[in-house]
């Protein structure tokens, strides 16, 4: 088990979360997983190990782990939501294909949330940006 998920899950029993194995294979998983996973595909991923897990069950861990600031929940357009267990400041490439999603980094945009703010009048708390393209694979 790697040290994230060991933080991880300290965390949630700091604040009171009991940690079942479901909880634990699924928060695993994500941390594990750098693709975005949907629940459904967190479900069939993990479906082999607990086969008396539902997909309610995984739908309600995740719905914790937002709660609990663990897990950011992506949606983008009609597509169902994906799950990013990379909550620092990182942004996405979409492929408008396949859907894959990928992260990258770049320097901090925190100028263009002080413009935001100076021009709207609003306090500016974080900001969303991806990109969309095609991947090297749907580009074949």
């Amino acid at each position: 088990m790697t040290t994230r998920v060991q933080d991880a899950l300290a965390q949630l029993k700091i604040n009171g979360v009991r940690i079942t194995p479901q909880r634990h294979a699924i928060l695993s998983y994500l941390m594990d997983s750098m693709g975005h996973p949907t629940a459904d595909e967190i479900y069939r991923a993990l479906e082999p190990n607990f086969p008396s897990m539902s997909v309610a069950t995984v739908y309600n861990n995740l719905k914790v782990f937002l709660e609990a600031g663990m897990v950011r929940e992506l949606t983008y357009g009609d597509n169902s939501s994906r799950f990013d267990a990379d909550i620092s400041d990182h942004y996405h490439v979409i492929c408008q294909s396949c859907g894959t999603i990928k992260d990258f980094a770049c320097e901090s945009l925190t100028e263009i949330e002080r413009k935001a703010e100076e021009s709207t009048s609003f306090k500016v708390f974080g900001h969303r940006m991806e990109f969309y393209g095609i991947c090297n694979h749907c580009q074949g």
